[in-house]
């Protein structure tokens, strides 16, 4: 990256000045780029002469120039000013910017790959709703954003899995059974209830009759009795069939497919309770077994297993990082969780750092929920079946893409405001269609050149001297700088942002240079070396998002 270029020829300069003796000698803060919010103040920046001016006694504006005077020369660099308050900035050169055209070309997907992350074995496990129902709207957010994380951080370096927690067991797989059950005896004339805590769902309707087709009547019992497990189990590897195909729809695949009963089975969840009691971290009060987390900074203490013999959510997800850290040996896990696990975050963080796991190494992302509307209707309830509105609805209504985009275009600590109607429109309006339209625009440039032009091949990059082109490969060169930023701070909603960014300077050049033009030969094979260019670096940002690249619209 060009940003890293600049970082060595900054410490170089620093270097040279102290050398020279025109800078004392003194350790240097780590050196910043930036890129500065105003174009006429260059392509890239650094305060360092602001950092120093306390620690040399100097004013940052002299430093400013002790170090552009040293700076060694590039052929990326065009000139180096010094500006107020103490900034040094960086003007690329146009025939560097030219000639990074057949870098991108010749680089193709690779292009957006940066080396921060030397093999490291990371989980990112998302989504991980219970199979008691099928997939809400809101659990999309967590499918794009986890998926796009996970594509992210392998272009960053990193090795990723990728993984889907069921909880099935426990008591709302209980609960779960109990209502399918009451649903089934309701299709034999059997006048029951459905449980209180039970789920009222439509779907659980559909579940029975499925059940009913498949068991008959052999799954009833005498009336009192408790249901069969088989009935239970059966609609819930029904849920967990809907909940694979609406992810598959939506384009989001998993590495693993991890099961709670996994935990117990393979001895887990007693590993880390011997653990616990091994530390003094494990009390037994009112019939309970808890987690005294009091110990470890926390407010109050945790159950781990309840009074009814049942061990908790965070029981379980405590063996389960134990899987995660201990058997799997992931060098860090990222969980992406609802809103409405917030109070489960430092539990698990203390009983992780309490098994020996160092801070850090698990990062837990809370997200917060989505709201549907069709222009100013907020939207509360399905109207199909007069429950949640499911995820399928909304991957039928509007497509997978648009599902990923709108669902990716917040940071996880904001709220998502999804305009259905907004995301099926056919206009530079929707985000969506606006940047995929680039991408096809660009598809059906070439295929004109192709049927208009002698020979397309070849075109002489150092023609591209047009701002707008130039503009175009400066928004081409923040791709893996981006990738860069996203994968140290796990933010990937920043991706669609730059998708729409890259999408208007495609268009700002293409209406203001011809690109396709019989009589101003080389030119034109200059920009379709341009537009081709941009076409692989827009079908690689998609990509990274799971989104298609059209070639027609």
């Amino acid at each position: 990256m060009i940003k890293d270029e600049i970082t060595k020829l900054v410490e170089e300069a620093a270097a040279r000045a102290q050398r020279a003796g025109d800078l004392p000698e003194m350790a240097l803060p780590p050196t910043v780029i930036e890129r500065p919010q105003r174009p006429e103040h260059g392509d890239y920046a650094t305060s360092l002469p602001l950092q120093l001016a306390r620690a040399a006694r100097a004013k940052p504006l002299d430093l400013g120039a002790t170090l552009a005077r040293h700076m060694p020369e590039s052929p990326a660099i065009e000139r180096v000013e010094v500006a107020p308050p103490g900034f040094v900035n960086f003007h690329l050169s146009q025939s560097w910017l030219a000639s990074q055209v057949d870098v991108i070309l010749e680089a193709g997907p690779s292009f957006a790959e940066v080396a921060i992350g030397g093999g490291e074995k990371v989980q990112v496990e998302f989504v991980s709703a219970n199979p008691t129902g099928p997939l809400h709207a809101g659990n999309g957010r967590w499918a794009a954003m986890g998926s796009t994380l996970a594509r992210i951080l392998r272009a960053a370096g990193y090795d990723v899995e990728t993984e889907y927690y069921f909880n099935d067991a426990g008591t709302q797989i209980d609960v779960f059974g109990r209502t399918l059950y009451a649903r089934y005896q309701q299709l034999f004339g059997r006048d029951v209830p459905v449980p209180e805590d039970g789920y009222s769902g439509a779907y659980m309707i559909d579940l029975a009759e499925q059940a009913r087709e498949k068991f008959g009547e052999t799954m009833l019992r005498p009336e009192g009795e408790a249901p069969p497990d088989q009935l239970g189990r059966y609609g819930m590897e029904q849920v967990m069939d809907w909940i694979r195909r609406d992810l598959a729809d939506m384009g989001v695949e998993y590495d693993n497919w991890y099961r709670e009963q996994t935990v117990y089975d393979a001895g887990y969840f007693d590993k880390v309770m011997e653990l616990l009691r091994e530390k003094g971290l494990v009390t037994e009060r009112e019939g309970a077994v808890w987690f005294a987390t009091s110990k470890l900074e926390a407010d109050k203490d945790e159950v781990l297993i309840r009074s009814s013999g049942l061990p908790t959510y965070l029981a379980t997800d405590v063996g389960y990082h134990y899987d995660k850290f201990f058997v799997r040996g992931f060098d860090r896990v990222i969980d992406i969780w609802g809103a409405d696990h917030q109070g489960h975050v430092k539990p698990l963080l203390l009983a992780t750092e309490a098994m020996g796991i160092e801070e850090g190494r698990l990062t837990i992302i809370i997200g917060q929920l989505v709201t549907l509307r069709r222009g100013e209707e907020r939207l509360k309830i399905s109207k199909r079946s007069g429950d949640i509105i499911t995820l399928r609805e909304v991957i039928e209504e509007v497509g997978k893409d648009a599902c990923l985009f709108f669902f990716l275009s917040r940071s996880a600590d904001a709220t998502i405001d999804f305009d259905l109607d907004l995301a099926k429109e056919q206009s530079s309006e929707n985000p969506v269609y606006y940047v995929q339209y680039a991408h096809a625009r660009i598809a059906g440039i070439i295929r004109t050149a192709k049927e208009r032009l002698p020979d397309a091949e070849g075109g002489d990059i150092s023609l591209l001297t047009h701002e707008s082109e130039l503009s175009l490969i400066r928004k081409m060169l923040h791709l893996p700088e981006l990738v860069d930023v996203m994968a140290r701070t796990l933010e990937p909603h920043h991706l669609p942002h730059y998708a729409q960014e890259l999408a208007t300077a495609f268009h700002d050049f293409y209406e203001k240079c011809r690109v396709v033009d019989e009589e101003h030969l080389d030119q034109s094979r200059a920009r379709l070396k341009l537009v081709a260019a941009a076409q692989s670096v827009l079908a690689t940002t998609l990509g990274l998002m799971g989104m298609d690249a059209p070639d027609r619209m």
